[in-house]
């Protein structure tokens, strides 16, 4: 199995009366980990209560962190979820955090140059210069790249979307998304013809549009799959498009057909809709998807 790397931020999702451990980046390379075993993560805590308890939680699962930094000056991030009537999340995310000032060290380079054969990363933590610069930094290496647009917020831009488009591999969107990107760069608002217009001018190997409870479209630049998962009782949506990049990310390494990948993403988003939080208390859910990837 070939390695995967993701670099970006890792916070608390805060609930009323409860906390979560997420950021997108690291709950994507928390199910690559779990699917298929290996999984390297580069980011940063704070040197507070939230970034100890994150570092030795990881450290009690397994999950290596020799990675994540510590920051003696800036907070580790954290995110204020509601849950609106639908279940899908409302975020109010914390500035100046641990996440934004993410640099490389030697052991950090190293596992890139040498020990990655593809880069996760996203837009979030490209809100800050620091992260951002690093970020961009990797993009002359000759890796695959996937990029996952998160532009629900005001954290992008319309160069920060065109260069992550440029140099990337695998692209995953929502359809809230790709609709800002067809009004940004001028494209038809035709979904199959505003794919088409962004794989050949970017060259994307696989772009996925997600749909919520209607599932995903799958495009490559010759072929396509629509598939939407059976019904399952949603308890929380949160972490649903993370869930089904890792195994996108998983399927386009193993070079698996389109109509395999995009029916196992889509059900296993499914199934973490229907735990809380973005990632699973057990491994019941990962024993049924990772077959796929060992």
């Amino acid at each position: 199995m070939k390695n995967v790397t993701a670099i970006g931020e890792i916070l608390y999702d805060i609930y009323p009366g409860k906390k979560c451990l997420g950021g997108a980046p690291f709950n994507f390379i928390y199910h690559v980990w779990k699917l298929c075993g290996k999984a390297n993560f580069i980011s940063s805590v704070g040197r507070d209560e939230n970034g100890d308890e994150i570092i030795d939680y990881l450290n009690r699962i397994g999950f290596d962190t020799k990675y994540i930094s510590v920051d003696d000056q800036h907070p580790t991030g954290t995110v204020l979820v509601k849950l609106r009537d639908d279940k899908t999340p409302q975020f109010t995310i914390s500035s100046e955090c641990s996440y934004d000032f993410i640099t490389l060290d030697d052991a950090a380079r190293r596992v890139i140059e040498t020990g990655t054969d593809l880069i996760y990363f996203g837009t979030l933590s490209q809100r800050s210069p620091v992260t951002g610069n690093t970020i961009r930094s990797l993009f002359t290496l000759n890796k695959n790249f996937f990029c996952d647009l998160n532009l629900r917020h005001d954290f992008f831009s319309v160069e920060m979307i065109e260069e992550a488009l440029r140099v990337s591999d695998v692209v995953k969107v929502n359809s809230d998304e790709l609709g800002k990107i067809e009004s940004l760069f001028g494209l038809s608002t035709n979904t199959g013809d505003a794919v088409a217009s962004l794989i050949n001018n970017f060259r994307i190997s696989l772009l996925a549009v997600t749909d919520g409870e209607n599932g995903a479209w799958l495009f490559s630049p010759n072929d396509s799959d629509s598939y939407k998962p059976s019904a399952t009782k949603i308890v929380d949506t949160l972490g649903a498009g993370d869930a089904y990049a890792a195994v996108l990310c998983l399927g386009f390494l193993m070079d698996l057909p389109l109509k395999v990948i995009n029916k196992a993403a889509n059900d296993f988003a499914a199934d973490i809709c229907s735990v809380p939080g973005a990632l699973p208390k057990d491994d019941m859910i990962y024993e049924k998807y990772s077959p796929l990837f060992r």
